[in-house]
């Protein structure tokens, strides 16, 4: 994230573009409506193809984006390795029912797992007979999740724990409401000494026989006597597409149709110091064997269910190309010098057959044993986070650089360094552009890449948001730029190869950036105005781009583009006009399309998408979460030449049926194909 240091490509010259431009931009002042022309050519001559990995998402462990929000994982700590690997230990989350009469809890290095050797010991000194009666509903532990686990009625969930004790058990597997009230869910596990004297694993289904957002899982019993518990989890049995992810959280990202996901960060990527920086050989094989750690830059600890393998899976589930973003021997506060730097290049390496490899291969077998023997398709990689300006970054760089190229030549290469408004002094297939800035400067920045040089690698603008006060929690406003942005990098698209937002997620318990494009607790969520302009993009991946000239008499506010599409539900083709109104003025727009056979568009099945609202700081929130969002209606006056009203502080969408008899793909010999 731009956070870690000052964003390198928000350059002081853009701050005074930016505010010229804007200045320009409200000069109008006394005018009620403005004029405009926009002129459309359809035809192939003019028209280029937009890249097919235009649009995606950038996801980074940050704000519970993973743990406690897209990963379904309900337990947090489920190792009790959180406290640290000396014990005796902080448990929390966990808490104790219960108290020093009825019941001791500490923490010892016990567990079977050679990587998690931290294993809670219960030892309970009350019983259900004799002179220390325990309470009627047992004594034990609980944990709640984050910030509560959402319990759905009728659901089920899968509870999984390792076991061990001398005596005879009797452990009850519940899920209560928050103080245990309520019990919406229970099971028991009853073993023998005998049974349980190893550690054992344990597994129950649970449904639940009532709702609720805040609930909690419960392990107790009524029988005296001395257990050890380790690696608890609860899961949902109902998860997207069966591995494990949250189903109405990535369900949004299906929405947006990305065509690549770049994980797993950031800043995440790098940590503060490299010993909690992400390592990739720790997030794989199977969850109980994963040590998790802290991540020192978000501050807090991951148990990396969500590991390496996960997001290579997450990314096959949404259609899209994985980039992976791994450490190149920095992170905020110590670095590799480049003579030292081999074992972190074999471990990039080793991550890539991993991804890649055959299923006889040493990485490439264990991706197999985890479920998926053939290959993902891995095609790229960043070397590093933001790291251009440490002292052996270069040097480091080139090393990874000549590694992969020799065992991968295929893999594409992304550079920390901005090529933008100069030649990167080494070879790259991208370089990363990272922009987080003001509403005004954002929108300015829509002709960022007008005289970026066609030559050399291409741009990867892999992290931009408004933020600041313009930004608020979400606001239309900070939407409204960033669509205009966009539109610059889709007319930009021969030197722009791939653009996506950031921060993706946030917990709302834990806001550690902001804005962010989904907000969510455990039970809600909803998609901030940046979210729903970004669905305005995605049928532009691999599109057909239109030659379009905007005319205007004294305003600057107003930016468009013109792409041509193939609907695959209906097999239908369209033209989509997008225009983002960034000023405080109606504008009155007079659109004509050439370049198309007379009469190809269509009177009929036409659309017109709005996002506005009645102020620019509006918000959506958990109570509101649509008070900004599209507004779609029937496009009643499609032709070759429209007169169209844009709302101030808008952004229109204008969807035309065309008929394509002759209507091709610049470049190809096929129609494009795509979804709504």
């Amino acid at each position: 994230m731009g956070s870690c240091k000052a964003s390198y490509s928000v350059l002081l010259l853009y701050f005074f573009i930016g505010f010229c431009f804007v200045h320009q931009c409200f000069a109008i002042g006394a005018e009620t409506n403005q004029s405009a022309q926009l002129l459309v050519d359809a035809s192939e001559a003019l028209s280029q193809k937009i890249p097919e990995t235009l649009f995606g998402i950038f996801f980074e462990e940050i704000n519970h984006a993973g743990a406690g929000g897209i990963w379904a994982e309900l337990v947090s700590n489920r190792g009790f390795e959180a406290g640290g690997p000396n014990t005796p230990s902080n448990i929390d989350p966990w808490s104790i029912i219960g108290d020093e009469s009825s019941l001791i809890v500490s923490t010892e290095r016990s567990s079977c797992f050679e990587r998690n050797k931290v294993a809670l010991r219960m030892e309970v000194l009350c019983d259900s007979e004799g002179t220390s009666i325990c309470p009627a509903g047992g004594v034990g532990i609980y944990n709640p999740g984050f910030w509560g686990m959402n319990i759905e009625q009728g659901k089920t969930y899968k509870v999984v724990l390792y076991v061990r004790s001398l005596e005879s058990i009797d452990v009850s597997v519940s899920l209560t409401d928050s103080n245990g009230s309520q019990t919406l869910a229970t099971a028991n596990i009853i073993a023998a000494a005998s049974d349980v004297s190893d550690w054992t694993k344990a597994e129950v289904l649970l449904e639940a026989k009532a709702s609720n957002p805040n609930s909690r899982l419960q392990l107790t019993t009524t029988r005296k006597g001395v257990i050890w518990f380790d690696q608890v989890s609860a899961m949902p049995l109902d998860t997207y597409m069966g591995h494990g992810f949250h189903n109405g959280l990535v369900e949004m990202l299906a929405d947006l149709k990305p065509r690549f996901v770049r994980f797993p960060g950031g800043c995440f990527v790098e940590g503060e110091w490299l010993r909690n920086a992400f390592r990739w050989k720790e997030t794989i094989g199977s969850w109980e064997e994963r040590p998790g750690h802290f991540g020192d830059v978000w501050k807090y600890w991951t148990d990396d269910g969500l590991g390496y393998f996960e997001f290579l899976q997450l990314a096959e589930d949404l259609g899209a190309f994985p980039i992976w973003v791994f450490n190149n021997g920095i992170s905020h506060n110590d670095q590799v010098s480049t003579s030292s730097i081999l074992p972190f290049i074999q471990e990039a390496l080793d991550g890539i057959e991993f991804a890649r490899g055959d299923r006889d291969s040493k990485w490439g077998s264990i991706r197999a044993a985890m479920g998926h023997p053939e290959p993902f398709d891995l095609r790229y990689v960043a070397i590093g986070n933001e790291d251009c300006g440490k002292h052996y970054y270069r040097g480091n760089y080139l090393r990874f650089y000549d590694a992969i190229k020799r065992a991968y030549p295929d893999i594409q290469i992304i550079s920390n360094c901005d090529g933008s408004s100069h030649q990167l002094d080494h070879p790259a297939d991208f370089y990363d552009f990272h922009i987080y800035t003001s509403a005004n400067n954002m929108f300015s920045m829509a002709h960022r890449f007008d005289h970026t040089s066609r030559n050399g690698p291409k741009a990867f603008v892999s992290e931009y948001a408004v933020t600041g006060k313009d930004a608020g929690a979400g606001s239309l406003l900070a939407a409204l730029a960033e669509a205009g942005f966009l539109i610059g990098l889709e007319r930009n698209s021969d030197v722009v190869e791939m653009a996506s937002y950031a921060p993706l997620f946030v917990n709302a318990n834990d806001k550690r950036w902001n804005p962010d494009a989904i907000v969510f607790n455990s039970s809600q969520l909803y998609g901030t105005p940046s979210y729903w302009m970004q669905q305005f993009f995605r049928e532009s991946s691999g599109a057909t781009l239109l030659n379009s000239t905007l005319q205007m008499n004294s305003s600057t506010s107003i930016i468009a583009s013109a792409i041509t599409w193939q609907n695959a539900e209906d097999n239908r083709d369209y033209l989509r006009i997008k225009i983002v109104n960034f000023g405080s003025n109606t504008v009155n727009l007079k659109i004509s399309v050439a370049g198309l056979e007379s009469n190809s568009i269509q009177l009929s099945g036409s659309t017109k998408t709005v996002l506005t609202s009645s102020n620019v700081m509006d918000e959506n929130s958990f109570k509101e979460p649509k008070k900004v969002v599209p507004i779609k209606s029937l496009f009643e006056n499609a032709g070759e030449d429209m007169d169209v009203v844009l709302s101030p502080r808008s952004f229109t969408s204008f969807d035309m049926l065309i008929d394509s008899d002759n209507l091709r793909i610049a470049g190809t010999d096929s129609l494009y194909k795509s979804s709504i």
